[in-house]
């Protein structure tokens, strides 16, 4: 499990503009990664939705925000125009990254194989880990309050 004061594993994934995103793009600004199960579902919607209601607050912080399931591109494209999302949705569709992150059901609902954990992540702007949490229940959000506090001290 991956905890504050490691460096964060890097990236490279495709968001829903097809163009490459990857961990060091985000050099000198702090970085909220939220892992999710699966576009479109209920709590996913409401967590991401609660990011988009406050990403002034985020920006405020110097944090830049960046959601990654599972989904292709082309679905993540469909979830960011439906719920008019401000920032970047990655296609980790090989599961290479939710892995690296240590935050990956094997099995899921439904006997879906290979799915994100609901998780998040708070990276500094030298790629070191200040929060993580991973979450086991699907149904749970994480501490939006927790990640701002980490982001306050920053």
């Amino acid at each position: 499990m991956l905890t504050p004061g490691q460096q964060a594993p890097d990236f490279k994934l495709f968001n829903t503009n097809k163009k490459e995103v990857s961990l060091q793009d985000f050099r000198g600004k702090n970085l909220i990664i939220l892992f999710f199960p699966m576009a479109f579902t209920s709590v996913c919607t409401a967590e991401l939705c609660e990011m988009r209601d406050n990403i002034s607050t985020y920006a405020d912080l110097n944090a830049e925000v960046v959601g990654i399931s599972v989904d292709s591109p082309f679905t993540l494209a469909k979830f960011k125009e439906d719920q008019k999302l401000p920032f970047d949705l990655l296609s980790d569709f090989n599961k290479e990254v939710s892995q690296a992150y240590d935050t990956y059901y094997e099995t899921f609902a439904l006997n879906l194989k290979g799915v994100s954990k609901r998780s998040a992540f708070v990276i500094d702007g030298d790629g070191v880990i200040q929060y993580a949490e991973v979450l086991d229940n699907a149904g749970d959000v994480p501490s939006f309050q927790a990640i701002q506090k980490t982001l306050a001290k920053r």
